[in-house]
């Protein structure tokens, strides 16, 4: 008993405010705050810039805290994965209990702050994203089903519509626009890591596409989203909210898109899903960007 109380003291004094960060899952965080500021940024009216600081502080705030929440949840498969033996849980440098205290807090704060200084319409966005992400996504459509990118990509592709609502204290058309943008980027950018980690995902038993109905469907599967999701991209334009600039870097990223869904058709394809992966990160920055950019000229 004595060695078990020693056990855990000392991973609790490993703990460091480094660890905790990395229970936000800051690399996904810092695209969704992102996707999040444009949407506050392309929405018609204006806001004080302490408000738009809260509303872009409140969505990073609970894109960390669901990020915290599926830590917690996924620690069994995190320590059988080699892509995340290493983050906080698994290697033991933080407890569960606190992992989950951590979450559940900054979820709390993040809406009650922006219900209390933004609206009611935002927070509502914002309470629902986490809860998505959490509930429906980590604690069931994950382990469940090979659909759980497809329809768990709800929950991040909110983060703009949340932006849009600090500012207008609605939901529209444009809102929802981008909303669509990212919900259909999700699937071809989350099957492209599984492609080259499928091993890794039939290890932990996460039925990811690749694992349930093999490669070469992966590979038509993200020719065809990605094929559907380019021309969603030219939405803002064609409803009248965006011009000829974000159109035209629009249809530049989006061939690029195409490009690489077509090259990870290959028999050999883990560099090319590799390359697709990242390439995907920077797309949805860089059309997101775009917009900003319309805007401001």
């Amino acid at each position: 008993m004595s060695s078990l109380t020693s056990l855990t003291a000392g991973t609790l004094n490993e703990s460091s405010v480094g660890d905790y960060i990395q229970l936000l899952k800051p690399r996904v965080m810092s695209l969704v705050v992102f996707t999040g500021w444009v949407g506050l940024m392309l929405a018609p009216g204006y806001i004080h810039p302490f408000i738009a600081f809260v509303s872009v502080l409140c969505i990073a705030l609970g894109a960390g805290a669901a990020g915290a929440i599926n830590m917690w949840y996924d620690r069994d498969i995190d320590a059988i994965m080699s892509r995340t033996q290493y983050r906080p849980l698994p290697a033991g440098k933080i407890s569960p209990q606190d992992a989950l205290t951590f979450g559940v807090v900054l979820s709390v704060i993040s809406t009650w702050i922006m219900l209390t200084l933004v609206g009611w319409v935002p927070a509502l966005l914002l309470a629902i994203s986490i809860l998505f992400y959490v509930f429906v996504y980590t604690m069931y459509l994950k382990r469940a089903t090979p659909q759980n990118i497809v329809i768990g990509g709800a929950a991040g592709a909110l983060p703009p519509m949340i932006g849009w609502a600090c500012v207008s204290g609605d939901i529209s058309w444009a809102s929802f626009c981008l909303f669509l943008i990212i919900f259909m980027w999700t699937p071809p950018h989350f099957w492209a890591l599984a492609l080259y980690r499928h091993e890794d995902y039939a290890k932990a038993g996460v039925p990811m596409l690749p694992v349930t109905h093999g490669i070469r469907s992966t590979q038509w599967h993200i020719l065809v989203y990605t094929l559907m999701m380019v021309p969603v991209t030219f939405l803002p334009y064609f409803l009248g909210f965006l011009g000829t600039i974000y159109l035209s870097c629009s249809l530049i990223l989006g061939a690029g898109m195409i490009f690489l869904s077509l090259k990870t058709m290959a028999k050999h394809y883990e560099k090319s899903a590799k390359q697709l992966f990242v390439y995907s990160i920077f797309y949805l920055f860089l059309l997101f960007l775009a917009m900003v950019g319309e805007k401001l000229l």
